[in-house]
Formats: structure tokens, sequence, C-alpha cells
């Protein structure tokens, strides 16, 4: 039992380390390279990417706004994401998209 609560306790830390170092790299930090989003903090809407309920807003008729997805995916309802990577982001239904689908 002590070995399972050690290797679960090296995990964590191993984890948060993990975490810390990427913290500090330049691309956490907001630099740019290839392929990362031009501008920190750039937001654009992404349709068909959101979970049922957690949608950011517009999830078609009937519905008011953020969290009323009713469908994993639904291709009306968006979430915000870092500029620059919508269409990349995969789901079951296919890719994400900058206009309704």
């Amino acid at each position: 039992m002590n070995n399972l609560k050690l290797a679960a306790l090296a995990v964590a830390f191993s984890s948060f380390a993990a975490g810390a170092m990427a913290a500090e790299t330049p691309a956490a930090a907001g630099a740019t390279t290839a392929g990362t989003p031009a501008a920190a903090g750039t937001m654009e809407k992404c349709y068909g990417v959101s979970l049922a309920g957690k949608n950011d807003c517009k999830a078609g008729a009937g519905t008011t706004c953020a969290g009323t997805a009713k469908v994993d995916y639904q291709p009306n309802a968006w979430k915000n994401v870092p500029a620059g990577t919508c269409t990349s982001i995969k789901t079951p239904k296919g890719t994400g998209s900058l206009a309704p689908m």
C-alpha cells in the first residue's frame, strides 16, 4: 500500500514540476513561434467544438447564450479559443469552424 501512495505522490510532484517548467518557457509567456497564435490573449469564436452546456454563446434558436448547447460539438454553438487554432481542433464530428456549420 505504501508503494502505491509513493508512486501516486511521485506522479503528482513530477506533473507539478513539468507544469512549472512549462510556465517558464518563452512560448508560455506569450512569445510566438511557427504554428502558435500571433498575439497572446487574442481569442476567436470557434464553432462546433464545445461540449454540451459548455459553449460560450450562440447555440441557436430557443437558447439564451452561454452554457446552452444541447449536444456535444453542436455546429451552431461556439467556444472562445486562442486565435489561429480553431480549424486545427479535431472533434469526432470533424474540425472546428470559424463560421456556424
